[in-house]
Order: structure tokens, then sequence, then C-alpha cells
């Protein structure tokens, strides 16, 4: 932390490559080329994001969209990653591994707000699912594998990626204390810890919380269908 002051600048530039990497929506893009120039906003649910594509231009297109969408939050966490680095280089400071993570969570933040408000395309976008997905995945594998498995279950239980979607937004932030508590922080009753600060513990938690909380907002209106039982599931091998 007393490095911290140094380090604002690089971080809001990790922050703004992020958002910039995560405005580029892939399921407009791929709709445009697969559907004629159209716009997948105007189909289906009217969300830019995988889900919709599937439903509405086809299975391959959905594929690549998800790619898409997943690879450009891994390039904005890894570019997060060369950047922080790169400040404690060239002020000449020890690196922090906390600091470095803060500075990765920062942009993986940034880019999924950027996949939901692109600044590329009228600032309305996506849910942010499959960015924060890729968020989880580099920055806390074991976390990723919880929520991953969760999304499993739910989704051959039910069907339905929304329901799924909100049950590991909620999740997400749980696993991410308790993981983080008790094999990683100092003060955890385990032995063998990482040792990690209780200010990192706190941040970390407050990134997943600020996720979780994000995407449950984004999804306001297929909770209100999930309620009315009006959410449709996904059905494989038929078309519309």
């Amino acid at each position: 932390m007393e490095y911290l002051g140094y380090l604002v600048l690089p971080m809001l530039l990790a922050a703004v490559a992020g958002y910039l990497l995560g405005s580029i929506n892939w399921s407009i893009i791929l709709t445009r080329l697969f559907k004629h120039k159209e716009d997948i906003r105007k189909y289906g649910s009217g969300n830019a994001g995988m889900t919709n594509v599937l439903r509405t231009v086809g299975k391959v297109p959905a594929i690549l969209t998800f790619v898409g969408d997943f690879v450009k939050c891994v390039a904005a966490v890894l570019l997060a990653y060369l950047i922080m680095y790169l400040a404690f280089f060239l002020l000449g400071l020890p690196v922090s591994y906390e600091l470095v993570k803060a500075g990765q969570y920062i942009a993986g933040m940034a880019c999924v707000m950027g996949h939901i408000f692109p600044v590329y395309y009228g600032f309305r976008g996506g849910k942010g699912v499959v960015a924060s997905a890729a968020m989880i995945a580099l920055l806390d594998w074991r976390a990723f594998l919880l929520v991953i498995g969760t999304f499993l279950l739910v989704f051959l239980w039910k069907r339905i990626v929304s329901l799924a979607s909100v049950v590991c937004a909620v999740a997400y932030p749980v696993y991410t204390f308790l993981l983080v508590y008790f094999f990683d922080f100092s003060g955890s009753p385990l032995q063998g810890n990482a040792g990690r600060s209780l200010w990192y513990l706190l941040f970390v938690t407050a990134a997943s919380l600020f996720i979780g909380g994000t995407v449950l907002i984004k999804h306001r209106s297929n909770i209100g269908r999930l309620r009315r039982g009006e959410e449709k599931p996904v059905v494989f091998g038929k078309k519309k």
C-alpha cells in the first residue's frame, strides 16, 4: 500500500485500456457480418450478447461471440499486468503482487463496463457475463472453477442461461471472500496461507461484489420473467 500513490496513473491507464477493449462488442460486429448489416439489438431480447445471438442469428456466430468477448477481457487483464510491471520497473520500486493484482482487477472491471456500456455503440451493449467469466478465470482460477461448476449445474437443471448467470452472480462474491480469507489472507485460521493483507481481502471482495451486482442489475428484466415463469430455456437442435 505504501506505493499506491505512485501507481494511480498506471491503474488509470489499465482501466482506460480495459474499457476500450471491452467496448468492442462482438455480438454486434458478427451479427452485422452474418445478418447483412443488421443490429442484434433489434432482435430477440434486444441484448447485445451471446445468448441473443444464439437464438436469433445462429450457433456459429454465437460461438464466435463467446470467444471474442472472452478473449477481449483476457487481453485487458494481461495488458494491465504488463502496465503494472512496467510501472514498477520505471519507478524503480519493488514489485507488489497485491498492487499488480489490483491493477488487473481494475482493468477487468473496466472491460466488463465497456462491454455493458460500449463507447463505440451508443453505450448500449450486453450484460457482461462472458467478460466477467474471463476476468474471473485469469484472476482466481479457484473461483472460476466454482462459478463454472455452479453455472453448469443450474443450466443443465433448467436450461435457462439467465437463471444460471444470476445464481453465479450471487455466488461469485461469496466464493471469492471464502477462498481468499481461508487460503490467502494472513489472518486465516488455516496454516500455509499466502499471507495477503486485510486491504487485499477487502479489495478483491469489493471487486467481486461489484461484478456480481452489475450482472444482477443487468438481469433485472430476466429476474422478473423468471419470477413470472416466462423466461425461455435454450433448446438445442431446433430451428425457430
